[in-house]
């Protein structure tokens, strides 16, 4: 509590305590507030103080509208703010949802911000909500989710060529399956696992993107491709591109499990220099402008 109610005095002194802090995992009674603290969008909705309400009032393109109706069922239907359809949890996301379109029309809707949208919910009301999705759009994950995805096969060039130093054995499968990356990896970064991971591991991860930056996302890709296919064990069930396609839609409940996959990512203190090293490489000659600020991806140590 000491730390949020002193958040600047923290992030300024003592932010090797806060990354500790997030990868051994955010109290749950917590865990809303200090996303906002760490994305910035607490300091987003002071900066912008009743521009979510404004949006709330406006109608929205008829174009995006009808796609986000359609979309609002399938996010996490078991969940008790989502289970009832015209519910509290439904009427907030396509507020949420609407307002984003309405802030940057250029970008409009995209289907993965959807489930991102709803995890927040469940964690922080609308108008928090609506800020912390604007930071993961602009801040963690820009050019995500724009109509030509650059961003995301960038980055699925980005994990392809890691995976070769990560697990050999991974990259050539798939190489030599002819499997390209935005195939399996699409979902897993543009929704940050949160549809594929079960909901404690999606909470943790999460815990420590908000910190750490989409570098966690790709720790988390990594550490699923190297234990799904890092060994000629692993491979036998995986001959073709349809099997090892099925493996990974299909993954393993103990790589995916809390504990197990908290602690690879944590141990690969090395990854982020590799990151770096490789992202500036791939980013020369590339115009994608707030891209380039994924050098290579943690949050900010100071809001605003």
């Amino acid at each position: 509590m000491d730390m949020l109610n002193n958040w600047d005095k923290w992030m300024a002194k003592k932010h090797k305590k806060i990354r500790l802090r997030c990868q051994k995992g955010i109290p749950p009674s917590l865990r809303g507030r200090a996303w906002q603290y760490l994305s910035g969008s607490k300091v987003k909705l002071e900066q912008n103080m009743g521009k979510f309400d404004e949006l709330d009032l406006l109608t929205g393109d008829p174009k995006w509208l009808d796609v986000i109706e359609r979309d609002l069922h399938r996010q996490f239907p078991f969940h008790e703010m989502f289970v009832s359809r015209g519910g509290h949890g439904y009427q907030d996301l396509f507020r949420v949802l609407k307002a984003y379109t309405l802030y940057r029309p250029e970008e409009g809707y995209c289907q993965a911000q959807a489930p991102i949208a709803a995890v927040l919910l469940m964690h922080m009301p609308a108008e928090q909500a609506f800020w912390c999705l604007v930071q993961i759009c602009e801040k963690y994950l820009p050019g995500y989710y724009s109509e030509k995805l650059e961003a995301i096969q960038l980055d699925g060039q980005i994990l392809f060529s890691l995976l070769h130093k990560v697990s050999p054995v991974a990259y050539k499968h798939l190489s030599k399956q002819k499997i390209d990356p935005i195939l399996y990896m699409t979902e897993w970064f543009m929704c940050a696992f949160s549809r594929t991971l079960p909901w404690s591991s999606v909470l943790r991860v999460w815990d420590m993107f908000f910190c750490e930056g989409v570098k966690i996302i790709f720790r988390v890709g990594l550490v699923l491709l190297k234990h799904t296919l890092g060994s000629s064990d692993k491979l036998k069930s995986c001959q073709g591109q349809y099997e090892t396609m099925e493996r990974l839609r299909a993954l393993s409940p103990k790589i995916m499990q809390e504990a197990f996959l908290v602690q690879e990512v944590r141990c690969w203190r090395w990854f982020g220099g590799q990151f770096a090293q490789f992202g500036q490489c791939c980013l020369t000659g590339l115009s994608l402008g707030g891209h380039m600020r994924r050098s290579m991806g943690a949050a900010p140590k100071k809001l605003g």
